[in-house]
């Protein structure tokens, strides 16, 4: 027999589950939901240990499976890291995994949210949405105007520390069983996990381990409401073992695989976090004009080897500089979706240091940025220096992805092309034929946009190529496609004004 205990996300407490729990107390399991403090001093240790309490006042024989809904699979993780020899399983309903050391504020989807506990005296509690307003939280795929209303009448105020305060796991319950159940209305996808897992940033290979398994709702973020049939059903199926289950390719990371094309070593100067590959001197050539290589992410911050020590990037400078410019590689922080802030500082640092450099002619710079931090490209569109002669964006993401909503406004280059009233330096967009269709979408708007606005866009599409189809199709195709994509890129940053 399986006893589920059940947590729901912000504002929300055990009253939600009520459908779900008579659907599963009538299969025969046992279900208990869970109501967490609403105290203002109430932090994430709060709410762990309102988890330990419940699973230890449990006598029951039977598997016990925890189900964390949105930010309440902090809480779950916590109790587990605690009692890692009590629990079967842990369920993700439409939530990602933290790590330890994150806080829950890095998933809220709400930018006034982060504006709210970044407000000067100190932050209070976060008040619960007003029906119109879930929205801002999830998909309200599905949800009556009537059950929007009762979220509200049910919801009580979110104690900040709960957001704020850093998870803290030891590992004890890293061998648990786990399950995602993803509700597809709001853009994550079984296909889009696998993608991630395939040809994403290399914390989601462990997402591909046999003890985890996947399924989808067609609904939005409140599934125990829009659909608690269908769920109950699924987390019986979950706590049973089924699943669908991903695959990566064995072996080292992708990101570790030899660039497609033949790019031998340059010389290499090393300034912070940006390194320089240089061409070979010149003599009146110099100085170079150069291109800037913005790596995707996010990235967890401890990645061994970096970025820029990846063949990938190095094999992008390395051609840079065969054909006579400077290729250089930025190291930015982009760990998470709220660090586009920071990342954006450190790429903007990295320009500076770049143009500084005396083999570089600082009047012909080249921007080119990969997969999730194509968002960085908003604020160059935004604001085009005269210095940036081309902004190149390869299989880039263009616009928030559903649930992205804590990137804020200022990320989003669809907007921000579609907002631009002045000179735009040339764009050059490689675009991934066999591309996720969440990314896929954003870079429609973009071309769609780009239109509208009769902003000088030119397109190189790899029609056989995936997401990081460099790596992942070393073809003639793609080859191919990075070398029309790299001369085009110089030949934009032509000769010194």
């Amino acid at each position: 027999m399986s006893v589920f205990i059940l947590v729901s996300g912000p504002f929300t407490d055990g009253r939600i589950w009520s459908e779900v729990i008579g659907r599963l107390r009538e299969s025969g399991a046992e279900a208990h939901p869970v109501t967490l403090s609403s105290r203002p001093e109430a932090d994430l240790e709060t709410h762990v240990e309102d988890v330990v309490r419940l699973i230890d006042s449990l006598e029951s024989p039977g598997e016990l499976v925890l189900v964390g809904h949105d930010y309440a699979v902090h809480p779950v993780l916590g109790a587990a890291d605690r009692r890692p020899e009590r629990v079967a399983r842990i369920v993700y309903l439409d939530a990602a995994p933290p790590q330890d050391g994150d806080a829950a504020l890095a998933l809220v989807p709400d930018a006034s949210v982060h504006e709210l506990l970044r407000a000067e005296g100190g932050p209070g509690p976060v008040p619960p949405p007003e029906p119109a307003e879930w929205q801002r939280w999830g998909s309200t795929e599905g949800l009556s105007a009537q059950r929007l209303e009762l979220l509200s009448r049910l919801a009580a105020p979110q104690p900040p520390r709960t957001l704020t305060q850093p998870l803290r796991l030891t590992g004890a319950a890293a061998a648990v069983p786990t399950s995602g159940i993803l509700c597809t209305a709001g853009g994550m996808t079984v296909e889009l996990v696998e993608a991630l897992v395939r040809t994403g940033p290399p914390q989601f290979r462990k997402l591909a381990d046999p003890r985890v398994g996947f399924f989808e709702l067609a609904t939005g973020h409140w599934p125990m409401l829009s659909c608690p049939d269908e769920l109950a059903d699924v987390l019986l199926r979950a706590a049973a073992g089924e699943g669908r289950r991903l695959t990566a390719r064995e072996g080292e990371s992708p990101f570790l695989r030899p660039f497609p094309l033949d790019t031998p070593e340059r010389p290499r100067v090393g300034n912070r976090h940006v390194d320089l590959h240089l061409p070979e001197p010149g003599g009146a050539q110099e100085p170079r004009p150069a291109v800037l290589f913005v790596h995707g992410g996010p990235v967890p911050p401890d990645l061994v080897p970096a970025p820029r020590e990846w063949p990938f990037y190095l094999g992008y400078a390395r051609y840079a500089a065969s054909l006579g410019a400077v290729g250089a590689v930025v190291e930015h922080r982009l760990h998470g979706i709220t660090d586009y802030a920071q990342a954006a500082d450190d790429v903007a640092e990295a320009v500076e240091l770049l143009r500084a450099d005396p083999s570089v002619d600082a009047q012909r710079i080249a921007l080119w940025i990969f997969s999730g931090a194509g968002l960085l490209a908003a604020d160059w569109i935004t604001a085009p220096p005269p210095w940036l002669r081309c902004l190149a964006l390869t299989y880039p993401i263009l616009a928030p992805l559903p649930g992205w909503g804590a990137v804020g406004p200022r990320f989003n280059p669809v907007s921000a092309l579609r907002a631009d009233g002045g000179t735009l330096p040339p764009l050059v967009l490689t675009r991934a034929g066999l591309e996720t269709p969440q990314i896929a979408a954003t870079v429609e708007e973009f071309v769609a946009a780009a239109e509208e606005t009769k902003a000088p866009l030119e397109i190189i599409d790899v029609p056989h190529g995936r997401h990081g189809f460099e790596i992942h199709e070393p073809t003639d195709e793609s080859r191919e496609a990075i070398s029309r994509a790299l001369r085009t890129v110089l030949a934009h940053l032509g000769r010194p004004s």
